[in-house]
């Protein structure tokens, strides 16, 4: 039985608040165990890439479909369902003895995961006045702040116990989650709901996925030249073959037209290159820590905290500084300030301090900070009411698939540089830092998109936002 609406206001946002801190914690706890893991697992480091990317790549894939999902079968079915097939992967990863199982079940992690956020955000909508939503979306947008600080030092600590606790973690939240949300997690859905697009969803998953794989396995020469060249070349079929089906079809999976919109477009693809190199720090960090300079999974978890410190310290100054400089001139200088500080990162080894260590870590989350809100808020800028939700279901995916391949890349980048087989620290150490200038100079390249806005593109979002910064 459903509890009263005053009852469900005060719990509703607590309910999706722990599934979004559940998504972005298991998100980033995995990334300080890497290492480690892969000694468990007897593979090298560098393989878990696949493990880490699957999860956020069934997140881009399934996104797309979860508002569809929640009309049609309801917002508590839908939620139940996904924190339940979310805690199954998590106890199937902490069980498996073999690298591909593992990635299996990341991938029924993600298909749960996918399905959380985007329901539970939904709910909020539904069930608060606009007047009470700014607060709701507020309260729940912390965990995405607090989940990234806490993950990689909460990897350091439980990965000393047993890794495979790693994953144990969250059977006991998501267990008491489908308490809550059978008592107080409302039951919304569409009257008519138009019919999913079923080849969309194929076309577009199978593209992903295929792009996913080729950059994985790119430099590790398990497939000669041909075959990759294939992939890549069925990769692209599929995807041109999706988006000239969005075209055609009444209903399609993800509207394409809004590209249309600039700033629109320019944010989504700015954001998406900017992730490509930023998205493989979280990947790169813990091999030269504890492979490179031989630090403890904690130590290098603690030396991860400072970029969430200052992203949340950052927080209330955003909309000011934008509204102050701008978005064209913000996004222009910051990429390239974002970009250096990562290359900065290949000046690291053995004789550096800590406290150097943690300046540059403190730089990057500041900078990483404003450059993520500043993309993110930008995307909404022109896009009217009617397109919310779908601007919002593209920009989650296409963010999702720039993490996956983020991370892809990175492994690539460290692969033309690192020999497979290798654990040795000087070419740990030496390989990491090549990657490290690469994604910066990629993400320095992003830089060219930003440079096609115009100075008042997004003054309308940026000044409506400044009075917020002193709430």
């Amino acid at each position: 039985m459903i509890a009263n609406e005053s009852a469900t206001k005060r719990i509703l946002p607590w309910l999706v608040a722990v599934a979004f801190f559940m998504e972005m914690l298991d998100t980033t706890i995995l990334n300080t165990a890497v290492p480690t893991i892969a000694t468990a697992l007897g593979v090298a480091p560098l393989a878990m890439k696949s493990v880490l990317s699957s999860y956020s790549l069934s997140l881009a894939v399934f996104i797309p479909i979860s508002g569809w999902v929640a009309d049609k079968y309801g917002t508590r079915a839908v939620f139940t369902s996904a924190i339940a097939l979310f805690t199954l992967g998590s106890t199937l990863c902490g069980l498996v003895n073999d690298i591909h199982l593992l990635v299996l079940c990341r991938v029924i992690q993600g298909c749960g995961g996918a399905m959380m956020v985007p329901v539970g955000r939904l709910t909020l909508v539904r069930t608060f006045a606009k007047g009470e939503l700014v607060r709701a979306m507020s309260f729940v947008s912390i965990p995405a702040l607090v989940g990234p600080m806490l993950g990689p030092l909460a990897g350091g600590l439980i990965v000393g116990l047993h890794w495979r606790l790693i994953f144990f973690v969250n059977i006991p939240i998501g267990l008491l989650g489908l308490l809550f949300v059978h008592r107080f997690l409302p039951d919304y859905r569409a009257g008519r709901v138009d019919p999913l697009d079923f080849v969309g969803l194929v076309l577009f998953g199978s593209g992903i996925a295929l792009l996913s794989y080729v950059l994985e396995i790119f430099g590790e020469h398990t497939l000669g030249p041909s075959e990759i060249t294939g992939l890549l070349v069925v990769s692209a079929v599929l995807l041109v073959a999706y988006a000239r089906h969005a075209q055609t079809t009444e209903h399609p999976l993800l509207r394409m037209g809004l590209f249309r919109v600039r700033t629109f477009r320019l944010a989504v693809i700015g954001s998406f290159i900017t992730r490509l190199g930023a998205g493989g720090m979280p990947f790169l960090l813990p091999l030269l820590y504890q492979i490179g300079l031989g630090y403890s999974p904690i130590e290098s978890g603690l030396l991860i905290v400072p970029q969430s410190v200052t992203a949340i310290l950052l927080k209330f100054s955003i909309p000011r500084i934008l509204s102050r400089v701008g978005y064209r001139a913000v996004l222009v200088a910051n990429t390239i300030a974002m970009g250096s500080i990562m290359a900065l990162f290949a000046t690291i080894g053995h004789a550096t301090g800590v406290w150097l260590i943690v300046v540059e870590a403190a730089a990057f989350g500041f900078f990483s900070s404003l450059q993520y809100t500043s993309m993110n808020t930008l995307t909404f800028a022109d896009v009217d009411e009617r397109s919310a939700s779908m601007g919002s279901t593209i920009a989650s995916t296409m963010q999702q698939m720039s993490m996956s391949f983020g991370i892809a890349t990175a492994s690539l980048a460290t692969a033309l540089f690192i020999p497979r087989t290798t654990s040795a620290s000087a070419t740990m150490i030496s390989g990491v830092h090549k990657a490290f200038v690469a994604l910066g100079a990629l993400t320095i390249l992003s830089a060219l998109v930003f440079t096609r806005l115009r100075r008042n593109d997004g003054d309308n979002v940026a000044h409506h936002d400044e009075p917020t910064a002193h709430a």
